[in-house]
C-alpha cells in the first residue's frame, strides 16, 4: 500500500519512526515532510500536503502528525473526501476504517509513544471498511453533511 505522511516540526522524530516502520512493513512511503525538527512550520500545511496526495491517488492512505494530534485533524478533516481520525487506542485505529471509511490516521507525537504509535499505524493499515448496510448508511450521511457545506 502507498502511505503519504506528513508532520509539522513536533512530529517530524515520530514520522521518521513510523516512515521506517512502514518500510520494513512493505509498504511504499510518500514523505511530504517536513525535513527536521528544529525550523518550526505550520501543520496545516502538511496535513494539506497528505490530503491531496490522497485526493490525487497518489496515495491509499494517509497519517499526519504534530505534536497533540489535534490541529492536525482539524486541518485535513476540512478537505472534502478526507475521513481522518486522531487515535490513543488501536480499537480506534481499526473501528475508524471498519465503520467509518477513514482515510488518514493522525497522532500526537507529544502524547503517544513510539510503540503506541507503531501499534496504532498497524491497526489502521490492516482494516478494511466492512462495506456493512449500516456503515454505507451512514457514510453516505457523512458525505451529503460535507456536500451541504461545501
Amino acid at each position: 500500500m502507498r502511505i503519504a505522511i506528513g508532520a509539522d516540526h513536533a512530529g517530524y522524530e515520530l514520522k521518521e519512526v513510523i516512515g521506517h516502520f512502514l518500510g520494513s512493513l512493505g509498504h511504499e512511503v510518500l514523505d511530504l515532510g517536513t525535513a527536521n525538527a528544529t525550523t518550526p512550520v505550520d501543520y496545516p500545511d502538511y496535513a494539506e500536503a497528505v490530503g491531496e496526495a490522497l485526493l490525487q491517488e497518489n496515495a491509499e492512505r494517509g497519517i499526519v502528525i504534530c505534536g497533540s494530534g489535534v490541529g492536525a485533524s482539524v486541518a485535513i478533516n476540512r478537505m472534502p473526501g478526507i475521513r481522518a481520525g486522531l487515535c490513543h487506542d488501536t480499537y480506534s485505529a481499526h473501528q475508524g476504517v471498519e465503520h467509518d471509511d477513514m482515510n488518514v490516521l493522525v497522532l500526537g507525537a507529544r502524547i503517544i509513544g513510539v510503540e503506541l504509535a507503531r501499534e496504532l499505524v498497524r491497526a489502521f493499515l490492516g482494516a478494511e471498511f466492512s462495506k456493512d448496510p449500516r456503515h454505507v448508511r451512514r457514510l453516505a450521511k457523512v458525505k451529503a453533511l460535507e456536500g451541504r457545506y461545501r
